[in-house]
């Protein structure tokens, strides 16, 4: 069954991913240089890592030398923040070109990036701005797409986002746009299961109807991560993709069915913000990797007795 959705990912016509690379259906951490010496260390082995492209753009130093050793061990999951893939200005050659120097460098399982845009004009926004869901932004991300797997010869994985407001413009769903994305360019998913909890909030819809609706068989790798709370003007409930403490129960309980309807996906525990030691971030490893085992333990149970 895997094998049948894995093949399914990619159109007939498509060039890339003439090597196929996956991450294994373990939970991986966002690798901070200050964990090296803990993770190596550590006799519990972390199912992967994964990087933000961006701090590894440059042609050499400590950072790389950190990361060819982990590399070593570990199985590498290259995460991208910066490409701006929502921008109506195009994408930015250089950068491109920066992330494709990155991927060959490392050669990845996965490669990922967001669904928004932060570049107007030569300014970077240090932030992850919505798009509109309409049909010039969806042909527009699609062309972007097709580039950025034509360049660095791979299929991409993209991220719901975090969304705090919605546009007048969009005609479409959330979902209808990121089911027809992963459609037209043959790009796998990356489910943020927190993305969806914070939006949902938000937004005041239900989370398990949103994922119900969401292209789950396009999904290649689940992102898990802490938000912080507060409220809106109006006193309402307001979340902030924050990336600075534990997960929260909820995402915990929407994660459980969301494996509990594909089976083991490689999961990633985020944590970008106000870092802590390595044993906090082991602690939400191991229990996305119960998770996982749990279902695994499942489905092979269901497919022994058929």
């Amino acid at each position: 069954m895997r094998a049948l959705i894995q093949a399914d990912r990619l159109r007939p016509q498509t060039r890339i991913d003439s090597v196929a690379r996956h991450l294994p259906l373990r939970a991986g951490a966002g690798f901070k240089p200050l964990h090296a010496d803990a993770i190596l260390a550590d006799d519990f082995r972390i199912g992967f890592l994964e990087v933000h492209a961006e701090n590894y753009m440059g042609a050499g130093g400590h950072p790389h030398r950190i990361l060819t050793r982990m590399r070593e061990d570990f199985p590498l999951s290259i995460h991208g923040v910066g490409l701006s893939i929502g921008s109506p200005n195009g994408l930015d050659p250089a950068h491109l070109a920066r992330l494709k120097t990155v991927v060959d460098r490392y050669q990845p399982e996965q490669v990922s990036e967001h669904l928004a845009w932060s570049t107007h004009d030569s300014h970077f926004l240090n932030d992850l701005l919505p798009v509109p869901y309409d049909e010039a932004t969806l042909n527009r991300v699609c062309n972007h797409i097709d580039q950025v797997q034509e360049v660095l010869g791979c299929r991409i994985l993209l991220e719901n986002p975090s969304t705090y407001l919605g546009f007048e413009a969009s005609t479409m769903s959330e979902t209808d746009f990121i089911r027809a994305i992963a459609h037209r360019t043959g790009c796998g998913l990356l489910l943020d299961i927190n993305n969806v909890h914070v939006s949902a909030t938000n937004h005041g819809y239900s989370a398990r109807d949103y994922l119900a609706d969401f292209p789950l068989l396009h999904v290649a790798e689940i992102h898990l991560a802490g938000h912080a709370e507060d409220m809106d003007d109006a006193g309402l409930p307001l979340l902030i993709d924050s990336h600075d403490r534990p997960v929260d129960d909820l995402v915990w309980d929407l994660y459980e069915h969301v494996i509990g309807r594909l089976g083991p996906l490689p999961t990633l525990i985020e944590w970008d913000n106000d870092v802590p030691d390595w044993p906090v971030l082991k602690r939400e490893a191991q229990r996305a990797d119960a998770i996982l085992t749990r279902h695994d333990s499942i489905a092979s149970g269901l497919r022994h007795a058929s």
